[in-house]
């Protein structure tokens, strides 16, 4: 009676449909008030003055909150969250206000009448892989080494057959997801209780409960349904800290707070530009001898945030001589964060390109040279992989696409006026599997309840983790009860890193086990068990990863330059596969993404006054239904008995991992133009175009 595999259809599918989920921002409320922050317009600065006057008197405002009446805050260690504690301005758009009201409306209007003098200072927003004050990190997200090497590269670049030196550049991307970050916060008895956006109810709650001062458990964080988070929703930002001081402040009224579209472009992270310098050696029939990746990248001022974006260079290929580093620039920006797949997904643009690149100087297909160089061991630690199955996804996406009828040659496919051309690149993601996430499996009534702190920002978890229930009890999916989405349930792990339903599942599995072995078949009501997830030795044995593989076929018009790309196709080899159809939602709405980063995305910046230009989604393009006629997801049956419980593995992330570099290596098919810098727009290949 097993429910894993089953393509069941998502339980919270209706209601969202029919409006009927409640996100953060519609929680009911009795009298509720509205916040909005107040917005630095300088990048770098200090308040010698703030009227707030004309606001006060605006009637329906019951309060505007500076750093002259905000409340001191216990903990200032992480800086996004020591919001109103001085005058000083770090960037552009940061909080320097924060108007309560009656309605959104008028605390919106309060907002813009609250004036602001300034000390302005000279401002550094610049990103450049020339500067002089360029830093290595004492390590790269979460806690890896920000530089790693073994044998000599410069020397293999001299003496290798073949080379590639090129850089790359990715843009700053905003994840935007379609609910904003909003929260409504309510203190009673000093007591505080958060409706929050958040991709995790325990970590949010660890955070506010620091930035106030409070034991944990006088912080309830409820968060049933999340539109879409990207990475964005992983950690606290402004606005949950906001909403609770403007709830303090105000007790015994329920406070919301909701950004704007414009607002989450200052105050929600983003991914940093990254500036990547490659470099591969290889003798004459393709075999990589040297590979070098430097990575150059932004973080703010006030608090460091690195990405790992050279990480997937130390695992992907085998080579006796390879280099990796990491150098930030610190600069008078918001704070960088986590976007999906952060450090894989830039990461592997620059090196999948340069495959590509380095397989055309070798006359080679660029499948093929991505075979020649399959690792028989981790590069990185030496480890045998758990399960790797890169060169089966290889195989079976050139089989699907239809790799074999290929031209090798540029810029010689011609169709109705188009340029047509095909490329491939490989994608990799991490697998992993939390320590102390606790499930509980209660029955009662002839139903099993299973309650645990998870968040469903999208992915499934209300559907899957049932199934994954049913399976470990033995019982019909119908008997499960599922109950996630508040910190009054067990603690959880962030749905982040690919790593949400592995380890939330795991517990579950583990928890049932337990019921199982105490009151067998036939338990009484009210009879429980728990578990809890802890450190897998199999880590220190073996490097977990999904693999993947990445086609695309792009169109480019020989007179306009018009890009179209009409087929994506990946194969993924990602371990035990829990809901078909909430996986290939997943798979697919990666490649999406990455079809976005490749095509449409990118936060354009203004250093002149430190700020993105295109704040909303009118400027901020992103990949549509329109975008691609022909999408598909396919993956391999892989067992890995080492990863987990379940034998399962992150999906999350890894459809958006290589698309972008699929995407510029058929371009560069189609019209013999190599992009290096996303996005891929007409304006890039139209001069070079014949």
């Amino acid at each position: 009676m097993t429910a894993i595999g089953e393509p069941l259809v998502r339980r919270d599918g209706a209601r969202k449909v029919t409006g009927s989920a409640t996100y953060a921002y519609e929680t009911p409320a009795d009298a509720p008030l509205f916040c909005h922050p107040v917005q630095a317009t300088v990048a770098r600065g200090r308040i010698s003055a703030i009227h707030t006057a004309e606001a006060e008197v605006l009637d329906g405002v019951l309060d505007v909150i500076t750093y002259r009446t905000a409340e001191r805050l216990a903990s200032t260690e992480d800086a996004e969250l020591a919001l109103l504690q001085d005058r000083e301005v770090a960037f552009r758009g940061q909080v320097i206000g924060l108007v309560v009201a009656e309605t959104s409306e008028i605390a919106r209007h309060g907002a813009e009448l609250v004036v602001v003098d300034y000390l302005e200072h000279e401002h550094d927003t610049e990103l450049s892989a020339e500067r002089d004050d360029l830093y290595k990190p004492e390590k790269v997200n979460p806690a890896f080494p920000a530089d790693t090497g073994t044998g000599d590269v410069d020397a293999a670049m001299a003496s290798a057959d073949v080379t590639v030196e090129q850089t790359y550049r990715t843009a700053m991307y905003h994840n935007n997801p379609l609910e904003p970050h909003a929260t409504t916060a309510l203190w009673d008895d000093d007591f505080l209780t958060l409706w929050d956006s958040t991709q995790g109810v325990h970590p949010s709650r660890k955070a506010v409960a620091k930035v106030f001062g409070l034991p944990a458990e006088r912080v309830r964080v409820v968060c049933p349904f999340v539109g879409g988070g990207f990475g964005s929703k992983g950690l606290p930002h402004a606005n949950v800290v906001l909403a609770a001081m403007a709830a303090r402040a105000h007790p015994g009224r329920p406070v919301k707070l909701a950004l704007t579209r414009q607002q989450m472009f200052s105050l929600a992270g983003y991914r940093t530009p990254t500036i990547q310098k490659m470099r591969l050696g290889a003798t004459r029939d393709g075999e990589l001898t040297a590979l070098g990746l430097d990575v150059v990248e932004q973080t703010s001022r006030i608090k460091e945030f690195a990405e790992q974006t050279a990480l997937p260079s130390r695992m992907m290929y085998a080579a006796p001589n390879r280099r990796t580093t990491h150098r930030l620039a610190a600069l008078d920006v918001p704070v960088p964060s986590w976007m999906r797949a952060p450090g894989e997904c830039p990461g592997m643009f620059g090196p999948e390109v340069a495959m590509d690149e380095l397989a055309y100087e070798l006359g080679l297909d660029p499948v093929e040279l991505r075979v020649r160089n399959e690792p028989e061991v981790d590069p990185e630690s030496g480890n045998p992989f758990s399960s790797r199955h890169l060169v089966e996804c290889l195989r079976e996406g050139a089989r699907r696409f239809g790799w074999d009828s290929r031209d090798p040659r540029p810029g010689v496919r011609l169709e109705d006026g188009w340029l047509v051309g095909t490329g491939v690149a490989a994608s990799v993601y991490p697998s992993s599997t939390r320590a102390g996430t606790t499930a509980r499996v209660r029955f009662s009534q002839g139903r099993y309840a299973v309650e645990i702190g998870a968040a469903d920002l999208g992915t499934g978890a209300w559907t899957v983790l049932p199934q994954i229930a049913a399976d470990a009890l033995d019982v019909p999916v119908e008997e499960i009860d599922i109950r996630i989405g508040d910190t009054d349930y067990p603690v959880a792990a962030v749905a982040g890193g690919s790593a949400g339903t592995a380890t939330w599942g795991s517990a579950i599995v583990e928890a049932a086990r337990t019921f199982r072995d105490k009151f067998g078949r036939d338990p009484a009501d009210g009879d429980e068990a728990d578990a809890t997830t802890t450190d897998n030795p199999a880590r220190k044995k073996y490097a977990m990863y999904a693999f993947g593989a990445q086609f695309a076929e792009a169109r480019v018009h020989a007179d306009t330059g018009e890009i179209r790309v009409p087929r994506l196709l990946g194969v993924f080899a990602a371990g035990r596969i829990i809901n078909p159809r909430t996986a290939r939602s997943q798979f697919l709405g990666g490649m999406t993404m990455g079809l976005s980063m490749a095509l449409h995305e990118e936060s354009v910046w203004d250093p002149r006054f430190g700020q993105v230009v295109n704040h909303d989604l009118a400027e901020y393009h992103v990949s549509v239904n329109a975008d691609v006629d022909d999408i598909q997801a396919h993956w391999l049956d892989e067992e890995d008995a080492h990863v987990n419980a379940l034998g399962a593995k992150g999906i999350g992330e890894i459809g958006i991992v290589g698309t972008a570099a699929a995407v510029v290596n058929a371009v560069f098919h189609a019209t013999g133009v190599r992009v290096r810098e996303l996005p891929v727009t007409l304006d890039k290949v139209l001069p070079a175009l014949p």
